[in-house]
């Protein structure tokens, strides 16, 4: 299983750009960018909180789970072990 981000919809929808989400919520335009580009490997509660506010959505509309294929888990494992060793440098 993947878990996916839509906040680039949601900012869509809306028209908002990072800068309009970082002053509206607060939250770290780091943040912003690694969920909207889909490259965030974990969120806080109090971020979701405050997306799902923003937007007055559910968690449900940010964050989805897809089902995945043995070989696209094991990808996905595979990159996330790649992230985390390039962290550690």
């Amino acid at each position: 299983m993947l878990v996916k981000c839509n906040l680039s919809t949601l900012m869509g929808k809306h028209r908002y750009s990072i800068k309009d989400v970082h002053e509206k919520t607060g939250l770290a335009r780091a943040t912003i960018s690694n969920l909207y580009n889909d490259k965030a490997t974990r969120i806080d509660y109090d971020t979701i909180a405050r997306l799902c506010n923003l937007f007055q959505c559910d968690v449900e509309s940010l964050l989805t789970i897809e089902k995945t294929t043995n070989d696209d888990a094991s990808n996905a494992s595979n990159k996330m072990e790649e992230l985390q060793w390039i962290k550690s440098r």
